[in-house]
């Protein structure tokens, strides 16, 4: 029986395959681009797509979070982490001892477990039942001390 490996981070991104897509819309648009003075620079729109499918992540590893946006880094201890808080929409945020939030980019609900597993305890697993005491599992109704 083998033991299972924990990788030693975890990066949380866009597919890097998405490029194709900013790459195919450079193409088509090359007719409109070259149909007025000045249309070139729809050529932008591409290239900032690709810079942020290439930059914006997130990376988690035993010590610390890094989220990485399109202009800025932002690096949180996980000793620093108070809590995650999810949206409506699935995405989550790190919330640090002075109570700000720092979105975490690409990452999900579905991500808890993984980020978990990776804090080496620090957080929860929303995702495990709560432990019983063996008067829970097995059925059996506590005794409550009375005071008198």
């Amino acid at each position: 029986m083998t033991v299972p490996q924990l990788p030693s981070r975890l990066v949380f991104r866009i597919p890097s395959t998405a490029v194709l897509g900013a790459l195919l819309f450079a193409v088509t648009a090359t007719p409109f681009a070259w149909a007025a003075p000045g249309l070139y620079l729809v050529y932008v729109v591409p290239v900032v797509a690709i810079v942020w499918v290439l930059r914006v992540r997130t990376t988690a590893d035993g010590e610390k979070l890094v989220a990485r946006t399109l202009f800025g880094r932002h690096v949180l201890p996980w000793t620093d982490v108070r809590a995650l808080k999810l949206s409506e929409r699935s995405w989550v945020r790190a919330v640090d001892e002075a109570g700000k939030e720092l979105p975490l980019p690409n990452v999900r609900t579905r991500h808890l477990p993984a980020l978990s597993l990776i804090s080496g305890g620090r957080l929860d697993d929303p995702t495990e039942a709560p432990e019983q005491t063996p008067e829970e599992e097995s059925g059996e109704p506590r005794e409550e001390a009375k005071a008198e």
